[in-house]
């Protein structure tokens, strides 16, 4: 039996995140480029992980503890398991992921399951990079893994990130 989805949208400072979800967890996120309309609070089920986006966009958290329901094959859950090991401002390439989960030989493989992460910023695929240190690939654009690299590498301030009192969720 399937459980009901929902979906809830989640005001970013880089860009509108739409998230859903049931009962069982967290299944995708994905970056909006089109607005949405600011009317309600999302749904209970997503509460927590609009309450969990907002700390770590705000500075106030560094690790997620959601509840996940991902669709994926063994190998992608794998390499997910394994980009979630990555530390808060960290960065790893492709081959060592790749090096962790199988051997080298399947660095792009590793790639693959790396852009088909359902739920970027939860499982943190921004923080792979290519072994040359480059910026490649990334769903939401160049742009926003950039954007979280440098927010992650440096430390928040209070002027430049104001905490908000309630999450910034909207829904339909």
């Amino acid at each position: 039996m399937m459980s009901e989805l929902f979906t809830g949208y989640y005001r970013s400072p880089i860009g509108v995140l739409e998230i859903t979800g049931s009962a069982n967890g967290v299944s995708s996120i994905l970056f909006v480029d089109d607005d949405v309309e600011d009317d309600l609070a999302a749904p209970p089920v997503l509460q927590d992980c609009v309450s969990q986006l907002d700390e770590y966009f705000t500075g106030r958290r560094k690790e997620f503890s959601l509840t996940l329901d991902l669709q994926g094959t063994e190998f992608q859950k794998r390499v997910w398991r394994e980009l979630q090991k990555i530390p808060f401002g960290k960065t790893v390439s492709y081959l060592d992921v790749a090096m962790s989960v199988v051997t080298r030989e399947s660095v792009r493989a590793v790639g693959r399951a790396n852009g088909q992460n359902p739920v970027p910023i939860i499982i943190p695929c921004h923080r792979v990079i290519g072994s040359d240190g480059s910026l490649t690939g990334y769903g939401g654009g160049l742009w926003r893994k950039r954007w979280l690299l440098n927010f992650e590498s440096s430390t928040p301030q209070d002027e430049l990130f104001a905490l908000s009192l309630e999450p910034n969720a909207i829904s339909r």
